[in-house]
């Protein structure tokens, strides 16, 4: 019987081949596209789940809210992890690791300084589940000046020899390092990654009892079970216990004072689990995912499915004129209705079938493309789990296409249709306009949603930034240089492609040096507020062209300039300073033992964006502090040959570190990659879903042409123009379209909305953002559907009345 299913299913699919060339096809991107969103879906929620601990894991935060200047910190101060391993009997490890970014390493004559370092605690792997290879994981890291490295890492640099034992030297033999460890590649799916961990025991920064300094990520383990909540409640009382002394004492007042001044200060908990994608702390050590486009792409594979699916819907109930006859014999011949749906079922699931055997090669050959699109390494190789899994959505969406089909076909009145008295019944007709008004409701949807993502996109690039971020040339590691540093810049100055150089290591896009300081105007210690401060030189602010809104700059003309500031306008605003804030003195706080130092406000830059622009701009101090690094403004078209001078210059100075370059505004750019890459893959799919959508009105229009062949021959006979003819045939689909478009603008204007709020510079929708939506529809719609209506009423009006 089973066979018989397949056979019969097999013979309708080859006797209607327009039908199933639609829904193969259909079917077939549909399945390609969700899977490939399944798979970047389950890697985005699987981040730091590798961990076997990761259910009980919890990292600490740093939370303010200091005069209106609220503070979300990934990381914490040094004593954190072992006050709460002493305080809270809950917390059954502490670990912590400090980022000390890429050493100058050396091993024999090989010199590189190409692998990210951390320090960690001792009980680091114990904490993370980290595969070892060589050493053990439990001591590893126990005594000072010890080090575990990856097995990528020691091939690379040690080749056959095994690193065990041996030592590294960093940083010009201020620091040796012997590896005791070997450890496999940190998986991908993790939000950090190096290639190096030290040992914290050797590291002095971690001795440190400073309550007013945080930069050390902080983890904690908790039971089984337990909720890391009961454990954030009672954290107020060790802010209370540990930085109310220390407060008191560089502030000159109590942690009570303090907070009756309407600030606020604590630590807050996350679970590993939510870090990638739920974390808006600052300094995070890798740019993490975000939920929402997890959502927004999980959404965008279920309605490509759907839509996939109510074209085979549409298309089977929409041709049941063909299959009356077939069903009224079958029905007279003693077939039930159950074998009935099981044979339009069968239909269905080979249908799928054979859709998906199209989609797994698609899937393989596309996925190269999106992973190039989406920096991951997404792959289905033949494993057996994501096999499986391609193999229960292919079932899961042929019953899904085929249910409604199956009992609909299999409803027939057996005398009605072996008399050919079938006729569309209003409740049929009623489901197909409600599932095309769906199909395009989505297809609207994404197409205001590819318009609003692109012209946001657009303004980032053509914002203006307050500095000037073309033909800006980046030498992050003109360190290597040491004393030759300053000997190298007046000889790039001495080049007439070169237009400035300024040495500082702060740069407003890309990565950047990272510097904070406690700050209040004087007099008043009750606005003190955390900022961050850019250490520069005389001619970092012409160099990036900024603008002073006030004052005068950094000259060497002035010694006094040693204890000078120069502010942004939001600092002025913040600090409420008077005038424009010029003549103004700031206190700064050091340390914890409440030495502070005195800076005089020379100038007022205008404001910048050295941020994000999803970040307002916040107050900015600037120091005459010159730190390693080189921006070079140029003023040649000839590029490549300053580049070349460069290179060569640096040679001739004999460093060990290669010559590395980077353009601001390309950096600028990597900023917003995220967005850019969603943006691109959300076009993509836009544009197939839309595809899939209009295969389907396609071959409804193909179906109603043909429904109305006499219709039509009648009124051409009667004197119907071509045109009259063609706009019948497409009325019923615009007005489909059109009440799409009244469904669709509400919700997409209130997503897109919703997404332009993670910016704190945005456009605003505009009306014809719909208007051009619209537009798009209607004329896909009418490119659609008149090709078959003007076929229709082309045809000689003598063959249209002796048609069946």
């Amino acid at each position: 019987m089973i066979k018989n299913y397949f056979k019969t299913a097999w013979r309708n699919m080859l006797k209607n081949k327009a039908f199933s060339i639609i829904n193969l096809l259909g079917l077939s991107i549909g399945i390609s596209v969700c899977f490939i969103i399944m798979l970047f879906v389950q890697d985005e929620l699987r981040y730091d789940r590798f961990n076997v601990k990761a259910n009980r894991i919890v990292r600490v935060l740093f939370q303010s809210n200091i005069n209106g200047g609220k503070i979300n910190e990934a990381t914490v101060m040094p004593p954190t992890a072992q006050a709460l391993k002493n305080d809270y009997p809950e917390v059954q490890e502490a670990t912590r690791l400090h980022v000390a970014g890429r050493p100058k390493v050396t091993y024999g004559d090989k010199k590189f300084n190409d692998g990210e370092f951390a320090f960690v605690d001792a009980n680091f792997f114990s904490v993370f589940t980290i595969h070892f290879l060589k050493g053990d994981p439990a001591t590893a890291l126990q005594q000072p000046n010890t080090l575990v490295i990856t097995n990528d890492f020691a091939k690379k640099y040690f080749g056959n020899e095994d690193p065990i034992g041996k030592t590294l030297d960093f940083n010009n033999k201020s620091e040796l390092y012997k590896v005791t460890g070997i450890i496999d590649k940190i998986p991908a799916n993790a939000h950090f990654h190096f290639d190096m961990f030290g040992a914290m025991a050797g590291h002095s920064e971690a001795k440190s009892d400073s309550w007013m300094t945080s930069n050390f990520f902080t983890y904690l383990v908790l039971p089984d079970g337990y909720n890391y909540k009961k454990l954030e409640a009672k954290l107020p009382n060790m802010v209370e216990k540990y930085m109310g002394p220390q407060i008191l004492k560089a502030m000159g007042m109590s942690l009570a004072q303090f907070r009756t001044k309407g600030n606020s200060l604590g630590f807050a908990l996350q679970p590993l689990k939510d870090i990638h994608l739920h974390s808006n702390s600052s300094y995070e050590m890798e740019p993490g995912g975000d939920i929402k486009y997890v959502y927004i792409f999980g959404a965008v594979a279920i309605f490509m499915l759907l839509i996939a699916c109510i074209n085979f819907i549409n298309l089977s109930t929409a041709s049941a004129s063909k299959r009356a006859k077939e069903v009224g014999v079958r029905k007279v011949m003693g077939s039930g209705k159950f074998e009935l749906v099981k044979q339009f079922l069968t239909e269905s699931v080979l249908l799928t079938f054979i859709a998906l055997l199209i989609s797994f090669a698609f899937v393989q050959l596309v996925l190269p493309v999106f992973n190039d699109l989406s920096g991951k390494n997404l792959s289905i190789g033949f494993s057996l789990q994501p096999l499986l899994l391609f193999v229960a959505l292919g079932l899961l969406v042929g019953v899904l296409a085929g249910i409604y089909p199956a009992f609909f076909l299999s409803s027939f009145n057996p005398i009605a249709t072996l008399k050919g008295r079938l006729s569309a019944s209003t409740k049929s007709l009623g489901l197909r306009s409600g599932l095309v008004i769906f199909q395009f409701f989505i297809s609207i949807s994404l197409i205001v949603g590819t318009i609003v993502i692109y012209q946001q996109m657009k303004y980032i690039q053509q914002k203006k930034l307050g500095y000037n971020k073309e033909q800006l040339l980046v030498l992050s590691n003109s360190w290597a240089l040491g004393k030759n540093e300053q000997f190298f810049k007046e000889e790039l100055l001495k080049d007439s492609r070169v237009v400035n150089v300024t040495t500082s290591g702060y740069k407003p896009a890309g990565p950047t040096n990272n510097n904070n300081s406690m700050v209040y105007p004087e007099g008043k210690e009750n606005q003190v507020m955390k900022t961050l401060r850019y250490d520069v030189d005389e001619q970092y602010i012409p160099t990036l062209g900024i603008e002073m809104a006030g004052g005068r700059n950094f000259s060497p003309a002035f010694a006094t300039d040693s204890s000078a500031v120069i502010i942004n306008e939001a600092a002025a605003k913040a600090f409420a300073l008077a005038g424009n804030g010029v003549g103004s003195h700031l206190i700064w706080m050091q340390g914890n033992d409440g030495t502070k130092v005195s800076y005089h406000v020379i100038g007022v830059v205008k404001d910048f964006h050295f941020r994000s622009l999803h970040e307002a701009i916040t107050p900015l101090l600037m120091v005459l502090k010159p730190e390693w690094g080189l921006i070079v403004k140029t003023k040649t078209a000839d590029v490549a040959g300053l580049l070349s001078s460069m290179k060569q210059q640096w040679q001739k100075l004999q460093v060990d570190e290669p010559f590395e370059y980077a353009f601001m505004d390309e950096l600028y750019n990597k900023t917003y990659l995220t967005e850019q890459k969603t943006g691109r893959i959300l076009n993509i799919f836009a544009l197939l879903t839309i595809f899939v959508a209009c295969l389907g009105l396609f071959g409804l229009a193909t179906y109603t042409a043909e429904q109305r062949t006499k219709e039509i021959g009648i009124r051409k006979v009667l004197g119907a123009t071509v045109t009259q003819v063609t706009n019948m045939l497409s009325k019923e689909f615009l007005k489909l379209v059109g009440i799409a478009c009244i469904l669709a603008f509400p919700l997409a204007w209130w997503g897109m909305n919703k997404w332009l709020q993670g910016f704190a510079y945005r456009i605003s929708i505009s009306w014809w953002v719909f208007i051009l939506a619209a537009f798009a529809a209607i004329l896909l719609t009418m490119l659609t559907v008149s090709f078959q209506s003007i076929k229709a009423a082309l045809m000689n009006p003598v063959k249209s009345l002796k048609a069946d």
